[in-house]
């Protein structure tokens, strides 16, 4: 797997040893957002979708401080998250090339907020899996990745 040298320098989580931030997805269909990283703590709402993307940004102990593309967020239990990548479209329509080219053939058109999945990055393009179809896309059209990041 490579990472981009922003990656590497990354701060590193204190349970997990993984970069921080990174982002996740969520695992389970519905989940609850805490104040604080225990059960105890206040629940301020759930998220509701699953395989929505979610950048973590602190670890204490099971729990992970996530926030969502619109900065919101809080504690998360770490079995609700799975590493599995995925990226929402922030544009109208996205084009899904057939190769990293905007001169390739389209091979689909995602909606603005279809949650795709992150399969591969280059420096700047990543491709996407959704619905069935599958493609390339110039990255700043999803939020998911960061604009530097290289992994396959």
């Amino acid at each position: 797997m490579l990472l981009s040298s922003q990656a590497l320098s990354a701060e590193r989580g204190a349970v997990t040893n993984l970069p921080l931030p990174r982002y996740v997805s969520m695992k389970a269909s519905e989940g609850n957002v805490r104040r604080g990283p225990s059960l105890s703590h206040r629940i301020d709402w759930v998220y509701k979708r699953r395989n929505m993307p979610l950048q973590i940004t602190a670890e204490h102990g099971h729990w992970r401080r996530v926030q969502d593309r619109d900065g919101a967020g809080g504690w998360v239990h770490y079995s609700l998250l799975s590493g599995v990548r995925t990226a929402i479209v922030e544009v109208e329509l996205l084009n899904l090339y057939a190769r990293p080219d905007p001169d390739a053939p389209v091979n689909a058109q995602l909606a603005l907020g279809v949650v795709a999945e992150v399969r591969e990055c280059q420096i700047e393009w990543c491709e996407l899996s959704a619905g069935g179809y599958r493609g390339w896309a110039p990255k700043g059209a999803y939020w998911g990745v960061e604009q530097d990041e290289v992994f396959d």
